[in-house]
């Protein structure tokens, strides 16, 4: 039972983080709220680390690990919340269901991982014109909703980035003490854009939804679900971990409109199902008939 209900955990916490970083910067500045989020999810992750009798790993190798993290814990992610504020919350999902798509493109462009097969490059390109459609969009993209899809486009580019990073470090970190790590990185970082950016600062009523929104993507989203899906990662074959990209997306969408009233129009339709049958067939086209797609790699 452990991991079927760690793998429904996933799948929850990755539908309702979208919508949750929304209502986080409703009311206070978002960078600020993501700031909160990575200092309250490190002071917990830490004392974890204590609890377990084990220390941050502070070596050189560690050190360049934990930056390439940086990148995605705070590039990425400063990114999305400031986006979360010009456009849907279930959008950022169905952007960042691309993310193994372009990790393996970067893998493939910067250390000259395994060639694609034919059948990934449709994949790519029917993920391109899934986001080319959603750009399209008069709905989604208004005057002032392209610079959010802008910067999500920069975050996930980001998250992908640095998850490829990560790998190619090999430093053999525990994976709390990787997210600890680059959470403590991140902090001084969030510090100095929220300063540069005005500083501004409203108190956090306990009341709002900014408050607990804050509150369950530090402790939900950040830390129960890291565990929860290197959990699922390590007892399930990676091909079932990889529906959870495909499922999550629609949820995001669903939940958004039901609880944040926002829109969903046939463009987004449309371009979420281009982006998604292009991460469906990234993923499984190899099981198709040899007929229909053809192997030769590239």
């Amino acid at each position: 039972m452990l991991v079927p209900a760690a793998y429904l955990t996933v799948v929850i916490i990755w539908s309702t983080t979208p919508i949750t970083i929304a209502w986080s910067g409703e009311s206070i500045d978002p960078v600020a709220a993501a700031g909160l989020r990575m200092l309250l999810a490190a002071s917990v992750g830490w004392v974890i680390l204590k609890l377990r009798g084990q220390r941050l790993p502070m070596t050189g190798v560690s050190f360049k690990s934990y930056g390439c993290a940086t990148l995605g814990v705070y590039g990425a992610m400063c990114s999305v919340y400031l986006a979360a504020r010009f456009i849907p919350s279930g959008l950022i999902s169905v952007l960042f269901g691309l993310a193994p798509i372009l990790s393996a493109l970067f893998s493939r462009l910067l250390f000259n991982e395994e060639r694609f097969p034919p059948y990934r490059w449709i994949a790519c390109l029917l993920a391109l014109g899934g986001l080319a459609v959603i750009f399209r969009d008069d709905v989604i993209v208004g005057p002032d909703s392209l610079p959010g899809l802008l910067l999500l486009v920069l975050g996930v580019s980001l998250f992908s980035l640095s998850g490829v990073l990560v790998k190619q470090q090999n430093a053999g970190l525990d994976p709390l003490a990787q997210t600890v790590g680059a959470l403590l990185l991140s902090i001084p970082c969030y510090a100095l854009t929220w300063y540069l950016m005005g500083a501004n600062w409203q108190p956090l009523d306990p009341a709002s939804r900014s408050f607990w929104s804050v509150i369950y993507l530090a402790l939900i989203g950040s830390l129960l679900g890291f565990v929860s899906y290197f959990f699922v990662l390590k007892h399930l074959h990676a091909s079932t971990v990889a529906l959870v990209t495909l499922m999550t997306p629609v949820f995001a969408l669903l939940i958004g409109h039901l609880f944040n009233d926002e829109p969903l129009s046939q463009g987004l339709y449309l371009g979420a199902g281009f982006t998604l049958a292009g991460l469906g067939l990234f993923f499984f086209g190899h099981r198709l008939p040899s007929h229909t797609i053809p192997r030769a790699r590239l």
